[in-house]
């Protein structure tokens, strides 16, 4: 009778654990329910302000692009009411390529500058063909007058191809000279102390005096060193000459050259003054003839022989000075620049 009594007093707990136990468990579900219940709500909400805000934008968007077409359609009336005439289109066009032609001669004045004459004779070629084409709205007489002026152009080039250049020429004699200088300079040395010793000893023999043999040296040495310094300082003002004619600037070749030749005059003996005008009254002739037939002159500087001693230097650096080759433009270039009516 004692079991039963105490399995009965055990029983009732374990049913109220239970119903604890179940009422927990409700409690549990409707929370996880009210949860999901406030993040639907508040899923829906946050969907409906960034459904609003979007709408607000494209609103805005819509307002300022038919805000934008009303500012286009009074620009484009207001356009409409100041626009020229059809003529005048069709001039500020043919001016538009005219200026885009004077920027092209341009470039083939530069090309030729750099003696690329075969890059300019194509770009001549092309600009023709350019004022051939039904697009082109030049004045139909200033395009046969550029026309013809291109062929002239591309004439004078491709003759101009065919022979050396007058500025290359002008090159060849500088580097003559200066080679000759470079040899007169390293045989100066013997042949001016062997000089000098004859003239001694021939002015000792006449007048019977004792030869210096140290004063010989010294001023053989001095008279040596001042040659040797003049001649070095002519390469070097060749040089700058030499530049000069690569660049194509006939002011400073000239330059150049008469510095040249004024340093050489210093070199020539008092002795040889008979000599060196027979060789001035030749260089002047040379000239005259050169300027006869100025077509023949370049011919003239190709045809000298190298120089024997400094007086034919002279005669040398005179006729490339009388010869100065000019940089001739283009003659398209002087019809696009002279001022159109």
């Amino acid at each position: 009778m004692s079991m039963n009594s105490e399995s009965l007093s055990k029983d009732p707990s374990t049913v109220q654990q239970r119903r604890q136990a179940n009422i927990l468990l409700l409690r549990m579900q409707w929370l996880v329910i009210l949860l999901l219940i406030a993040a639907l709500l508040w899923l829906y909400i946050s969907q409906q302000r960034f459904q609003h805000s979007v709408n607000d934008r494209l609103q805005s968007n819509e307002q300022v692009i038919s805000r934008l077409n009303e500012m286009d359609d009074r620009l484009f009336a207001m356009s409409q009411q100041t626009l020229p005439e059809p003529r005048v289109k069709a001039s500020s066009q043919a001016q538009n390529q005219l200026d885009l032609l004077r920027i092209q001669i341009k470039a083939a004045d530069r090309l030729l500058a750099d003696s690329n004459d075969s890059a300019a004779i194509e770009l001549l070629r092309g600009l023709h063909w350019q004022l051939s084409q039904s697009s082109n709205e030049i004045a139909p007489a200033l395009t046969i007058v550029i026309k013809q002026s291109l062929l002239k152009d591309i004439e004078r080039l491709q003759a101009q191809s065919s022979q050396p250049s007058p500025w290359q020429i002008q090159n060849l004699a500088i580097q003559n000279i200066q080679e000759f200088l470079h040899s007169h300079e390293r045989l100066g040395s013997y042949e001016g102390t062997d000089l000098q010793r004859r003239e001694l000893v021939d002015a000792a023999t006449e007048n019977k005096q004792p030869l210096n043999v140290a004063d010989n040296s010294a001023a053989s040495d001095t008279n040596l060193t001042r040659r040797q310094l003049t001649i070095h300082e002519v390469i070097m003002t060749l040089n700058l000459a030499s530049q000069a004619s690569n660049m194509r600037k006939q002011d400073q070749l000239v330059s150049y050259l008469t510095q040249a030749r004024k340093q050489l005059k210093t070199l020539v003996p008092k002795a040889s003054t008979s000599d060196n005008k027979k060789s001035a009254q030749a260089g002047a002739i040379g000239i005259v003839q050169a300027d006869k037939k100025p077509i023949d002159g370049q011919s003239n500087l190709e045809t000298m022989k190298a120089p024997s001693d400094i007086p034919e230097v002279i005669v040398w650096l005179n006729q490339l000075i009388a010869h100065a080759p000019k940089p001739t433009p283009l003659l398209t270039t002087e019809i696009l620049d002279k001022p159109q009516r």
